[in-house]
Formats: structure tokens, sequence, C-alpha cells
């Protein structure tokens, strides 16, 4: 093996040294490991809950895709998750005859992916894909962990402190690179690296679509997802919530206007900003009454496609605009503010739950659905909510590139080429790692914006993107790379954010493999073509068809 650890793994240790030390268990975290190590490398991954796998699991989103996933636009690996994720269901549950046979198997058959799961079952997945290396020792896992200083030596990060949120236990991690792959950018102040959060200027992006005046504060709601189930004749209504008056009430302050309360099923449609009305209905189809059902739209769990008894209901996702939260950041706020939203953004989603128990609009003409039942049991928490948030947002490096709406936004890219849309393409990298595909998505904003959404052409992860301008051997690998708040927006979701990860482990590894620098392969025409060809060998898609 390339590394060496500095003590054996039985019992606690204070002090661990891996080749690759990776902050933060997400799905970035996950792939970047997975990465290091089937190419060799030590690993130390730490996580801040108890469930690896991020957005997948413990935030509880089942995963946002482009429409050609299934052939196109991912790596090998990420499609072997997808086929893992299917495979254990056609292993271990009842399913009919008609969807074990099914090469596409969606247990959901939600609108939102052609992949809608539990987050348990993509747990087990990423956790039995692990266990050989943690159970051989090349891998170190540390499960509620979460760091809180870091030791720098100029543009050298050497080690990294993490504490036990659950026996509050120190250690130092030790590392010949660093990656962090928390969901807010974590490392980054705690490294010096350079970093930007929020909303830049148009003055500073000469981006279409950017704000007027830098924000830092500018930054997209965050989620507390739920899962449900529905019991016809059952009553499951949950204790009116302590905030449930000023839920029900509230009206969200933005611009464009957002058209009356938040709980409610009409809703700002995000490309005309238009008022959309919405539909529900846990006894129906994909639409009530030509709108869309909420019900079905991240829906995990599809009833018809089990054996008969096995479910009691179907299974449903709330991460809907009705529970995204705009009344606080969770960064460049104090812990006890960032706790605070936390806690008042879960009060949002039960009041959500309770309003579709006790007064949502029936199709029937009645009001409300109490026989919605929250299934703390599928999110492994004991008030319901996912374990954590499903953040949209977070710090961003300072990069050696960054991705510019000019890039990938169509729009944009039609003006700075000077022809029509249907002509061109997404700016073409030579330093391409990785391939994307999703609109611009901006969810509302703490500072007041509406919805920013608008369409890109399928896109290119650039190297540069993933190298900071200073820092060596500090690397991101969640929604932290060289973007700016607009493209973050499309840089965000499941598959790119895997394709990163991976790019980065694969990296890490060349990198120590040929002893040169991240920096330097990527400033050398004939390295980066040997890292190019290296990471396509194992996988890697580095451009669309």
């Amino acid at each position: 093996m390339a590394g060496t650890l500095s003590r054996s793994f039985a019992g606690f240790e204070n002090e661990y040294a891996a080749d690759v030390v990776i902050v933060g268990g997400g799905l970035g975290g996950c792939a970047a490991a997975i990465a290091a190590l089937r190419n060799g490398l030590k690993v130390v991954m730490t996580e801040p809950t108890d469930w690896i796998g991020g957005q997948l699991t413990s935030q509880g989103v089942p995963p946002d895709e482009h429409a050609q996933i299934e052939t196109a636009g991912a790596n090998q690996s990420y499609r072997e998750l997808r086929t893992r994720i299917r495979k254990h269901y056609r292993d271990n549950y009842p399913l009919t005859d008609a969807a074990r046979q099914n090469p596409r198997l969606n247990p959901g058959n939600g609108n939102v992916s052609r992949l809608c799961a539990e987050p348990r079952v993509s747990l087990v997945v990423l956790e039995q894909w692990l266990a050989p290396y943690e159970e051989s020792g090349q891998l170190v896992l540390l499960r509620e962990h979460v760091a809180t200083s870091a030791d720098v030596d100029g543009d050298r990060v050497r080690a990294v402190h993490v504490r036990s949120t659950k026996s509050g236990d120190s250690r130092v991690l030790r590392g010949k690179y660093f990656v962090d792959a928390t969901e807010l950018g974590d490392l980054l102040p705690m490294t010096q690296t350079e970093f930007v959060v929020g909303a830049e200027a148009r003055s500073e992006t000469n981006e279409l679509h950017a704000s007027d005046k830098a924000n830092p504060d500018n930054q997209q709601a965050f989620t507390m997802c739920f899962a449900v189930d529905h019991l016809n004749g059952e009553d499951h209504t949950i204790d009116r919530p302590a905030e449930y008056a000023f839920w029900r009430d509230f009206v969200p302050q933005l611009t464009p206007p957002w058209p009356g309360k938040l709980l409610d099923l009409t809703y700002t449609h995000p490309r005309s900003m238009k008022p959309k009305r919405l539909g529900f209905d846990p006894n129906g189809g994909k639409s009530v009454g030509g709108a869309l059902n909420l019900w079905t739209y991240r829906r995990m769990i599809d009833r018809s496609l089990f054996e008969p008894g096995h479910y009691a209901g179907d299974v449903s996702l709330i991460n809907w605009p009705q529970n995204d939260y705009v009344l606080g950041n969770l960064i460049g706020v104090s812990d006890e503010e960032a706790t605070r939203h936390v806690a008042r953004a879960k009060q949002l989603s039960l009041s959500l739950l309770y309003w579709l128990q006790t007064e949502a609009p029936r199709p029937d003409g009645g009001t409300g659905f109490p026989g919605l039942r929250l299934r703390a049991d599928l999110m492994g928490t004991t008030d319901g909510l996912a374990k954590a948030p499903y953040v949209r947002e977070s710090r961003r490096i300072k990069a050696q590139f960054t991705v510019l709406e000019e890039h990938v936004g169509r729009e944009n890219r039609s003006m700075v080429t000077g022809k029509p849309i249907s002509e061109i393409r997404a700016a073409q990298f030579a330093d391409s790692v990785g391939v994307g595909s999703y609109a611009i998505d901006l969810h509302p904003s703490s500072a007041g914006d509406n919805y920013i959404d608008f369409q890109t052409f399928p896109f290119q992860v650039p190297l540069g993107s993933l190298l900071p301008v200073r820092m060596q051997n500090l690397l991101p690998a969640c929604k932290n790379i060289g973007t700016t708040h607009l493209t973050s927006g499309c840089y965000r979701l499941h598959p790119v954010e895997w394709g990163i990860g991976e790019a980065v482990g694969c990296l890490a590894s060349f990198a120590l493999k040929n002893n040169q620098t991240p920096h330097a392969i990527q400033a050398s025409e004939l390295a980066l073509n040997d890292f190019q060809k290296f990471i396509r060998q194992q996988g890697v898609e580095t451009a669309w068809a």
C-alpha cells in the first residue's frame, strides 16, 4: 500500500496518518474514498452523522438526475451505485415479477428521478461497498466526527483535528492530501483556504443573471426533509407544532413576489415566475386535476411494485417548495445561530406535515389527510426528520479556474459567442475530469431572491475548478468547487458531486504515484493527458458524445 497508519485500528486512537484524509462522508466523500482505495491508497474518512451518503441518505433526497443518466453523462462507478441499489431490492425485497424483471427498476416511480429509493437502501449499498476496505484496515471510517481545527504550514495542510460528537474524544488526522467533502466547505476557513460564499456581483463575473451587488449572505434555502406514508381510514396526526401559527400564515418576502402563503399548493413556477397550482392526493396518480401531484414527485416506494401487503402504503419523501427555509443561513453565522435555524427549519417541515394532515384541500372538497404517517424509522431519527439539512449551497474555493454562466448557460453562452443556441454547446475544457447536465436551479434565498432557474448545456468539470489558487494539498469534493453562486446551481446534484469526488480521489492517487502536485499536473499538457487517460481507464467520462 502507498501509505502507512500510525497505529493499529483496534480501540481508541488519538492520531491517524494516511495518504488521504477525507472530511465529510457524503456522496463526494464516498466517491473520493472509493477512487483512492481502489488505487491502493490508505484513507481516513470522517462523517458528522452515523450515516454516510449525504444528500442520498442522511439528507433523504432521491437523486436529481438528467434524462440520459441510464446511458450517458455519468461515470461508470455512479452507474454501478445505481445498479447496486436496484440489485439490493431484487435480492432482498418481495418485488412483483414484472418489477423484478424490469432492468430500470424505479422502486418509488417518482417524477423527479429514474431511481427513487429509500435512504436506508442507499446507505446499506455504500457501507457494503466500503466494508472490505474498512475490514482490511485500508480505510478508517470515523462516523459522528466533526472537524474542529487544522494545522497549516504555508500552502500545505499538515493535520486536521476532529472530535467525536458522541464521546467528545478528539483525534488528529495527518495526511498527504486532505479532501473537503463537507456540505458547507467547513475545512476552507479552518485551513485558511481562500473562498467565496453567497452571490457575486455582475461586475465581478459578467454573468447575465448575476446580482447587481455582491452579497455573501445571499444563500439558497435549505430543507429538512421527511418521509411519510398514507394509511386510508387511520389518524396519524402529529401534535400541533410549537411554531405552527407562524408558519401557517407565513408569506415569504421575495422578489419577484411569492404568490401567497408558503403552506399552500400554489407556488412560483421557477422558469416562468408566474403562480402555479400544484396538486396533492396520496391516492391519486402523477397528476391531480391536471396539476403535478406532489405525492408522487419524490415518492420512494410505489407499493404496487411489491407483493401485496409488504407495504401498508406508498412512501413519499417531502422536499418541496413548501418546506424550503429562507429565514437564515448556515454559513457566516455562529454555531448557535445555525442551530437555531435548523430548529426552525424542522418546525417548518413539521408544520407542513400538520397542515397536510389537517388543512390541505382534498380533491373531494374536504380538508386534511390524517392518514399521513411520519416514518421516522426510514430516516433513522426520533423526530422523523432527516438526520441533516438538505444543503444547496456551500463555501466555494477561489480556484485556478472558475466556471461562469457564460460557460454553461444557454442564453449567456449565445451572447458571448454571438451564435444562436442551436449552433453551440457548453464550453469545452481541455482539462475536463467529468461531465454533468442539469439546469441552473437556485431555490429562493435568504436575501429575498425568488427562484433563479434557466437552461444550460450538458457540461464538463474542469480540473482547474478543483484546484485552490494557493493551497497545494487540499482538494474540494462537494459543492465547494470553483463555481459561482449561479453555476453552483447545476454542479450541486448527485451524479456531478459523485463525479467530482471520484476525480479528486483519482487525482490524489495519480499525484502520489507520479510524485507531482495537482497544480503541476494541470499545468503540464503531457501530465494532464496522462491523468485523463488514467481516469478514463477507470470509467470516468470527460466528454459528452
